[in-house]
């Protein structure tokens, strides 16, 4: 399939399933699931056709697997990023001792200042190595990339879920347990 459809579909399926669902008269179940003919019928009635084949071929090619189907076929979700009200249905985990986040530099004032906020959706997100966290980041500008202390975040009693493909997700990172990691031409 053509790869800049694909992409275009992928944009379209984030910002219905993660941020506007009701745009297409949809209306996410727990853990974000929608019913695949609702989704395809919706994006019809706004003039955006999808298939069955490009869902499928998204949730298989995704290197980031954003998406999801249910065991049965029959419903698709983004797995994490929303802004929409919904209940993930995550279960706390304990993180590992360290992850990171990519950020652009301008950013870098309000961080050290506030720490990191999950802003408009439902959780920080965190990745489990420096390559994926500049894979993230370096989408936003001039690349810094963030070491996270989580093993003394949760000692400390804060909560950490790991969605499905493996970002991990918090309400916040205070400052404090942040650590910033040299990247080419930004200051630390």
């Amino acid at each position: 399939m053509d790869s800049k459809r694909l992409v275009r579909v992928s944009k379209f399926l984030s910002l219905h399933l993660r941020h506007q669902p009701a745009d297409l008269g949809l209306t996410l179940e727990p853990g974000g699931w929608v019913p695949v003919a609702d989704l395809l019928a919706g994006a019809a009635c706004a003039g955006f056709r999808v298939t069955p084949d490009e869902l499928i071929e998204i949730v298989r090619s995704s290197d980031k697997q954003r998406f999801a189907f249910d065991p049965t076929g029959t419903k698709i979700r983004a797995n994490q990023g929303h802004s929409a009200k919904v209940d993930l249905q995550l279960e706390a985990t304990e993180p590992p001792a360290e992850l990171y986040h990519g950020t652009a530099a301008p950013a870098l004032d309000a961080i050290r200042a506030e720490g990191l906020k999950k802003m408009a959706r439902h959780h920080v997100h965190l990745s489990p190595d420096t390559a994926t966290a500049a894979r993230v980041g370096s989408r936003h500008g001039r690349l810094v990339v963030l070491s996270v202390d989580a093993a003394a975040m949760h000692d400390a009693g804060h909560v950490f879920f790991r969605s499905v493909n493996g970002v991990w997700l918090v309400d916040a990172v205070p400052p404090e347990y942040l650590r910033f990691i040299e990247s080419p031409g930004t200051p630390p």
